[in-house]
C-alpha cells in the first residue's frame, strides 16, 4: 500500500470514529433535522402579547440538552428577538424526544432547535 493510501485510510478511520467520540458525560451532538424527527411533542409557542401588538415576527434558535428520557433538562437562547426569545425558552422546554442512543444506550444529547413565531 502506497503511503497516500494509508494516510487517507487512517484519515477515513478518524472521521468515522469522530462522530460517535464524546467526551464522558457530555452530551451527545445531534443536528437540527435528526432532532425534529425524534421530536414526539413539538407544542407551539404562546405569541407574547407585547409581540404581538408591535408585529414581532421571526425565528428563535434554542439549544437544548435532551435527557435520555427524551425530556429537555436545559435550554438556552442561541439567536433571536428579545420579545420573542422568553417564549421560545419555555416553549422549547416542553417539546419531547424519542431517546437518542449511542451504542444501544440511551444517551443525552445537544441539539439547537428552531421555534418560528408568525402573526
Amino acid at each position: 500500500m502506497t503511503t497516500h493510501w494509508k494516510i487517507f485510510s487512517a484519515a477515513l478511520l478518524v472521521l468515522s470514529l469522530s462522530g460517535s467520540l464524546q467526551a464522558e458525560g457530555e452530551p451527545m451532538k445531534v443536528s437540527s433535522a435528526e432532532a425534529m424527527k425524534a421530536a414526539t411533542s413539538k407544542p407551539s409557542p404562546t405569541y407574547p402579547t407585547v409581540a404581538k401588538q408591535l408585529k414581532v415576527e421571526g425565528e428563535v434558535q434554542v439549544q437544548v440538552v435532551i435527557g435520555e428520557e427524551g425530556k429537555v433538562e436545559e435550554a438556552t437562547v442561541v439567536t433571536g428577538h428579545p420579545l420573542l426569545n422568553k417564549a421560545a425558552l419555555e416553549t422549547a422546554r416542553e417539546w419531547k424526544f424519542t431517546p437518542f442512543k449511542n451504542n444501544g444506550k440511551k444517551v443525552k444529547a445537544r441539539a439547537v432547535l428552531t421555534i418560528p413565531f408568525k402573526i
